[in-house]
């Protein structure tokens, strides 16, 4: 989906939602260039349908770091996933 003139949605600066709701929590988590972030901001800006779910996606992270924020993971837990970003990165620079 796009938004656009045609979707009643204004200009997206051509940024497919898809996109943009695929990438919500690395933009949540501030984990973008400084130019995907401004893409981002701009469909937001100009996306309503994106927005709400953004808006959504928002108060969710901010739930369960209120609700989990004296929890920590098992042990076991956090070595098997450092295990397995330490494997993609391995793979990714290959």
């Amino acid at each position: 989906m796009m938004c656009g003139p045609d979707s009643g949605q204004g200009d997206a600066a051509g940024t497919d939602c898809s996109e943009v709701l695929h990438r919500v929590y690395e933009y949540l988590d501030g984990e973008m260039t400084r130019d995907d972030t401004a893409k981002i901001a701009h469909h937001l800006e100009a996306c309503s349908p994106c927005l709400k779910q953004y808006d959504l996606d928002q108060a969710l992270k901010a739930l369960v770091k209120r609700s989990c924020a004296c929890e920590e993971a098992p042990v076991e837990l956090r070595t098997q996933i450092m295990a397995r970003i330490t494997t993609i990165r391995y793979e990714i620079s290959e």
